[in-house]
């Protein structure tokens, strides 16, 4: 059998960056589980609920694979796009206000009714109603500035100012994009100080 896929290893610049100050790069098509909802995703039962849908469905289909396909990969780290209807909400920390979609990638072997059966398999197992709203989804974001933050998810909001109101503007970019986040500590085993997070933001140039 062929050696587990490891999206963390096969696209280090995207998965693995080491730089700590906001740098472009290309981000290729890349194919995801996917679960929106909305609120404070410290206090939200919804929260809590998608996250567990979506490592439902992520596991039953690793198994399908490896059993059908003969093909494994490791379970990516969670990810998540953030907004809000109000930005100033988003940057203000607003939490209640905050939509997000979660996201797993798999890797690109695995099919729409590969991840249909999944779903109607963990729902029988599971019985998490939430497994109902995962789906598919495929990103390309191409260009975007990212940068690894090491520290608290709370402490994220200067970096972020400083992109929106210095990198940016001082390199001729605008948002072209969702903000997504890459989870690569977890927070159960991790102080908030040692906590590693991928910050990104899709960008093109402006116009004018």
């Amino acid at each position: 059998m062929t050696a587990k896929y490891d999206v963390k290893r096969a696209l280090k610049t995207c998965y693995a960056p080491k730089n700590t100050v906001w740098e472009l790069v290309d981000i290729p098509e890349l194919h995801f589980l996917a679960i929106d909802g909305h609120g404070d995703p410290n206090t939200t039962d919804e929260y809590r609920r998608a996250v567990e849908a979506l490592y439902a469905v992520a596991y039953t289909v690793k198994f399908a694979s490896k059993g059908d396909l003969g093909k494994d990969f490791v379970v990516g780290p969670l990810e998540g796009l953030w907004w809000a209807d109000d930005m100033d909400d988003f940057l203000a920390r607003r939490k209640d206000n905050w939509r997000w979609r979660l996201l797993l990638n798999v890797p690109d072997w695995i099919t729409g009714d590969m991840i249909d059966g999944a779903q109607h398999t963990a729902l029988t197992k599971k019985k998490l109603p939430a497994i109902e709203n995962v789906r598919s989804e495929t990103l390309h974001e191409g260009t975007s500035a990212q940068v690894l933050h090491i520290g608290s998810y709370d402490d994220e909001t200067p970096i972020l100012t400083s992109l929106h109101h210095e990198y940016l503007p001082a390199n001729n970019l605008r948002e072209a994009g969702l903000h997504h986040e890459i989870y690569l500590s977890d927070p159960r085993r991790t102080a908030p100080a040692g906590l590693r997070t991928i910050l990104r933001q899709p960008v093109e140039g402006r116009s004018g």
